[in-house]
């Protein structure tokens, strides 16, 4: 097999329910140039099974199994020490892609000449019906702007061009090494620049962190604290902005 040109960086548990689906978008994209890396985080269910039937019907699907459950930043990382490809893409094991993702991403990235790209993507529930909210994507973001607005990127959506922007490993924190790893680069002083064209369904499990807003809450100040060490009050400025819009995007 050929370097690919993309590496779509997969981790799972217990993800049974949905993997086949994850699997199924990536390889039903009009952009044929990738490796996916699922790397299974000691699962319990089935879910290596179907994994492993997935890589005899498609070489460019491969298997990590961890020795030991150690959450999602080292199975992202260990998953990212493996990566071929130019680009580095992240696709969560209950997520999926809309076919022309990857291809319409990387062409708006080469046009631009963009090191980090981000997508506009729709929520969908557990059962995969829409819920007619759409996170529609900014024309760009920096450190500061993504401080204060956390939620403006997601990951299932985030395209990196890791051979120009170097040092793409996850901070080793159980949440939000999405969010770090985001502010690691920005803080480089490149930024984030958003295709808005809905390429991707992120779907919304109860009782997840994400769904979980006080839990949310927590997490990110633990980001602004330990990973970014930013003084008390500028923790507690960028926390306000990012608790007011929360309330207004919840509520209003």
């Amino acid at each position: 097999m050929s370097t690919p040109t993309v590496t779509i960086i997969t981790p799972t548990y217990n993800s049974s329910k949905f993997i086949l689906e994850t699997i199924r978008s990536v390889k039903s994209q009009t952009y044929n140039d990738w490796e996916m890396i699922i790397i299974d985080d000691c699962s319990i269910d089935n879910t290596v099974q179907i994994v492993e039937e997935q890589t005899k019907q498609d070489n460019r699907i491969k298997l990590m199994r961890l020795e030991k459950n150690s959450g999602a930043a080292v199975a992202r990382n260990s998953g990212i020490k493996k990566a071929k490809g130019k680009y580095l893409a992240f696709l969560d094991s209950d997520d999926m892609w809309q076919p022309d993702k990857l291809s319409n991403q990387i062409t708006f990235m080469k046009d631009n000449n963009y090191l980090f790209s981000y997508s506009t993507y729709s929520i969908i529930n557990e059962n995969g019906n829409f819920l007619n909210k759409t996170i529609r994507a900014t024309n760009f973001v920096d450190y500061r702007t993504l401080l204060k607005k956390p939620g403006t990127i997601g990951c299932l959506t985030v395209i990196l061009d890791r051979e120009q922007i170097g040092d793409v490993l996850m901070p080793n924190i159980k949440t939000r090494q999405d969010f770090a790893l985001w502010l690691k680069i920005l803080k480089t002083g490149i930024n984030a620049y958003g295709l808005d064209e809905d390429l991707a369904l992120y779907r919304k499990v109860p009782g997840s962190i994400s769904s979980n807003k006080i839990k949310a809450a927590k997490k990110n100040w633990y980001v602004y604290r330990n990973i970014e060490k930013l003084n008390l009050i500028k923790s507690l400025w960028y926390f306000c902005n990012y608790a007011i819009r929360a309330v207004i995007k919840t509520y209003f």
